[in-house]
C-alpha cells in the first residue's frame, strides 16, 4: 500500500491523477449505479478519480465517502478523506470541505498530507473573501489557518503559496479599516475617521493601505484644526511614500494653509515619527 496514490499528495498531482483516470474510460469496474459494497477499495477509488476527472466532484464526493464508510481503518479511507477536501473544495462546499480536512488532521496528525490538509482548510475560508464590504470573520479565520501552515509546516511546498495569501488576507482586513474610514470622513465624523485611519498606521503599516491612510490623517486633522498631527503625519508620509500621489496631495494641503511636513508635537504620530524616521524606540 505504500505507492497508494502517492501523487495524491499535491494538487497538480491530483488533478494529474485524475487526467489519467479519465484516460481509462470507464474509471475502473465500478460502473455508475451499482452498489459499492462489492468493490475493493482501490476499484471505488479509481471511480472516485474518474468523476473528478470528467467534472463531476459532487458524484466523486460519494465514491471517497464510500470507502471511508466501507473501509475505515485502510489506507484508502485515510487518502479517501483528503479527496473528499479537495472534492468538496471544487464544489466550493467551504464548510464540508474545511470538515474533511480537520477530520484528516485530528486522525492523521502526523501524516505527511497533513500539510495539505491544513492548506485546504484555510483555502475554505480564504476563497470565501470576496469583496471589503462582507463581515470580516471569514478573514480572520483565514488568517488564523493559514499561520498554521506556515508555522507549523514551513519547509512544505504549501507554504509559499500560504505566506502570499496571508498577506493578501492582512491586507484585506487593512482595507475593510480604509473603507470604514473613509465613510466617516465624507460625514465629518472626524474622530471616528481618524481612529480607523490610526488603527492602519499602527496594525497594518505592512500594507498597501498605509500611504493613503497618512494622507488621510491629514486630511481629518486639518479638518479639525489640528496642524501638528496633520504635519507630523505629512512627514511620515513623504519620509517612507515620497513619491506617491498622497504625499503629493498631503503637501498641497499643508502648504495652502502655510505650513509643511514637519515632526510637531508629542503625540501618537511623533512617537511614530521617532522610531521609524529616527529609529528612536525607547
Amino acid at each position: 500500500m505504500n505507492g497508494i496514490r502517492a501523487g495524491a499528495r499535491t494538487l497538480g498531482a491530483v488533478v494529474l491523477m485524475a487526467a489519467l483516470a479519465a484516460c481509462g474510460g470507464d474509471g475502473g469496474a465500478v460502473k455508475r449505479g451499482d452498489s459499492v459494497e462489492a468493490y475493493s477499495p482501490d476499484q471505488i477509488y479509481e471511480r472516485g478519480e474518474f468523476e473528478l476527472a470528467n467534472r463531476r466532484p459532487k458524484d466523486a464526493v460519494y465514491y471517497f465517502a464510500e470507502i471511508e464508510r466501507l473501509y475505515p481503518y485502510s489506507e484508502w479511507a485515510k487518502q479517501a478523506v483528503i479527496m473528499q477536501a479537495f472534492a468538496y473544495h471544487s464544489t466550493r462546499d467551504y464548510e464540508n470541505s474545511r470538515a474533511a480536512a480537520q477530520r484528516f488532521i485530528d486522525f492523521y496528525p502526523a501524516d505527511e498530507d497533513a500539510a495539505y490538509a491544513q492548506y485546504l482548510l484555510a483555502l475554505s475560508y480564504y476563497d470565501q473573501i470576496d469583496e471589503v464590504g462582507r463581515d470580516q470573520g471569514l478573514t480572520f479565520q483565514a488568517l488564523q489557518a493559514l499561520r498554521t501552515v506556515i508555522e507549523v509546516y514551513p519547509d512544505s511546498q504549501y507554504a509559499t503559496s500560504a505566506i502570499l495569501k496571508f498577506d493578501l488576507a492582512f491586507d484585506h482586513l487593512a482595507g475593510k479599516e480604509m473603507e470604514i474610514g473613509r465613510y466617516y470622513l465624507r460625514r465629518g465624523h472626524y474622530t471616528s475617521a481618524i481612529n480607523r485611519f490610526r488603527v492602519v498606521v499602527e496594525e497594518f503599516q505592512t500594507t498597501s493601505h498605509t500611504p493613503e491612510a497618512l494622507h488621510r490623517l491629514v486630511e481629518a486633522y486639518l479638518s479639525l484644526g489640528l496642524t501638528a498631527e496633520a504635519q507630523t503625519a505629512a512627514a511620515i508620509l513623504g519620509h517612507n511614500f515620497q513619491s506617491t500621489e498622497w504625499y503629493e496631495d498631503s503637501y498641497r494641503l499643508l502648504t495652502a494653509q502655510g505650513i509643511k511636513p514637519k515632526d510637531r508635537g508629542n503625540n501618537w504620530l511623533s512617537q511614530i515619527y521617532r522610531q521609524t524616521v529616527k529609529g528612536q524606540w525607547l
